[in-house]
């Protein structure tokens, strides 16, 4: 007689720290991995990028050219390119190795929350308070987006893309997924701002938190809510992670966890690794209340 083979244990959030990096950039609005998941990039209040090793905690490049404080970048597949963009309303294209803007975009009417190249950085992806997402080529020399998404009734505050597949989360509440293959657009109405949105790891549902301090699990295709969970402060500041394929708690390779002024690299705890979707970390230490440096935290991820 065969016994049923015990479940597997839930894999825990890590608890070792590992190392605390002193950005001095003022307030840290986002961190990110690079695609292999080997160096950090960190936005801060003062304009500027910054990238670090993960292994060693030392700085190794500084990227400055934004007017106003980065919110969010990203890195493209082979490491060659990053994306940033800013309270400036631009959009920056960056060259890594050498540090220098290989293009500045304009055309947003408000703050650009975040930005994102798709799988083969031919396409950057930017969302804005002025509520569009726009589309810009990122081999072309035209200044002007080749696509302008603009169906929501506030900012937006996040995206993803996933193939041909691009996720939104707005202030309005709604969280929309564009099939840009199909040229169809599927809405699910969450009713409080979304902060953030992504993809679960096999791409068959959605994950979405809210400033009701809420994640919430969609079935992609159906809209039906697979699970709901509330923390009092947690949710309100912390961005999606990962899903594991089974739709329970993420694995985690490595998590930066933003204080504000330092950020601190967490190492897994026994659970198997897998890289980031989309090189995210979370950020949850400071607060929306402020922190050691005396600045406030955005709302949106």
């Amino acid at each position: 007689m065969a016994f049923p083979q015990p479940r597997p244990q839930a894999p825990q959030l890590p608890q070792h720290l590992l190392r605390t990096v002193e950005c001095q950039q003022g307030a840290v609005r986002a961190v990110r991995f690079n695609a292999d998941g080997n160096y950090v990039l960190t936005c801060g209040g003062d304009k500027s990028l910054k990238l670090w090793s993960v292994s060693r905690g030392t700085l190794l490049k500084t990227y400055t050219g934004h007017g106003y404080e980065v919110l969010d970048v990203d890195c493209s597949y082979d490491n060659s390119q990053l994306c940033s963009c800013s309270s400036d309303k631009t959009v920056i294209l960056w060259d890594v190795g050498s540090g220098q803007v290989t293009r500045k975009l304009r055309g947003h009417a408000g703050k650009v929350n975040c930005v994102q190249f798709n799988e083969e950085a031919t396409v950057m992806l930017s969302g804005s308070i002025d509520g569009t997402v726009r589309c810009w080529d990122t081999r072309s020399r035209q200044m002007k987006p080749i696509q302008i998404l603009d169906e929501a009734q506030d900012g937006i505050s996040s995206l993803k893309v996933s193939e041909h597949e691009l996720l939104t989360g707005s202030v309005d509440g709604r969280v929309r997924r564009y099939d840009l293959r199909m040229g169809q657009l599927n809405v699910d109405f969450i009713g409080s701002p979304i902060t953030c949105v992504c993809f679960s790891r096999d791409g068959q549902c959605t994950l979405s938190s809210s400033l009701d301090s809420t994640v919430r699990l969609l079935d992609k295709s159906s809209g039906e809510m697979l699970g709901e969970h509330t923390h009092s402060e947690l949710f309100r500041r912390w961005p999606c992670l990962l899903l594991g394929s089974g739709g329970g708690l993420p694995d985690f390779k490595d998590a930066c966890w933003e204080s504000c002024c330092p950020i601190t690299v967490l190492p897994p705890n026994g659970a198997p690794p897998f890289d980031c979707y989309g090189g995210v970390c979370s950020g949850v230490g400071g607060g929306a209340r402020g922190c050691s440096c005396g600045r406030q935290l955005s709302s949106a991820c």
